[in-house]
């Protein structure tokens, strides 16, 4: 065996050991970011998930007849108002107010943000009617554009989590 040999062995083993440690580190970053990406995918379908349910929960104590809500003018939009709840509904309020504000700290999307505030504009906006008007008396378009709103969202949501759009249906 000459040196030449000896050294091309060394460059060679040299060279595979560079590149083993090279896939070993791409393939773990690979696998990390894969990992992360789920884990993300995981808490933001957990904060759709809180928002929704807080969403209809708030929406089920509007349509309550015994629900004692009020309304007052929006002190920087006059021509809207704003609901309010007696001590049993501001538990409802609260929880719907902090889920959207769940769904802005996690979504990438800016159309998810946006869903998320017009279905909360639709539904105060059902409260805020709910203060001088029984249940059956409420606007009979308000609801089919506070389910649009609910299907945009859920839209926007399944586009963000990378799931398939499902097919338009007439009930919520």
């Amino acid at each position: 065996m000459n040196v030449a040999s000896v050294a091309i062995t060394a460059v060679v083993t040299l060279l595979a050991v560079m590149l083993g440690g090279w896939l070993t580190v791409w393939n773990q970053d690979r696998m990390w970011r894969r990992e992360h990406a789920r884990q993300w995918r995981d808490i933001r379908l957990s904060a759709y998930q809180d928002f929704l349910s807080a969403y209809r929960q708030y929406l089920a104590f509007v349509q309550d007849p015994n629900s004692k809500i009020t309304a007052v003018p929006h002190p920087r939009h006059p021509d809207e108002l704003m609901p309010f709840f007696d001590a049993d509904g501001r538990s409802y309020r609260e929880k719907l107010e902090s889920a959207r504000m769940g769904v802005n700290l996690v979504s990438q999307e800016p159309e998810t943000r946006d869903a998320a505030f017009l279905l909360m504009q639709r539904v105060r906006a059902i409260a805020a009617a709910r203060a001088t008007k029984s249940p059956e008396e409420i606007v009979d378009d308000s609801f089919p554009n506070l389910f649009a709103d609910h299907r945009a969202f859920i839209s926007a949501a399944r586009n963000e989590l990378g799931l398939p759009n499902m097919p338009a249906r007439n009930i919520p």
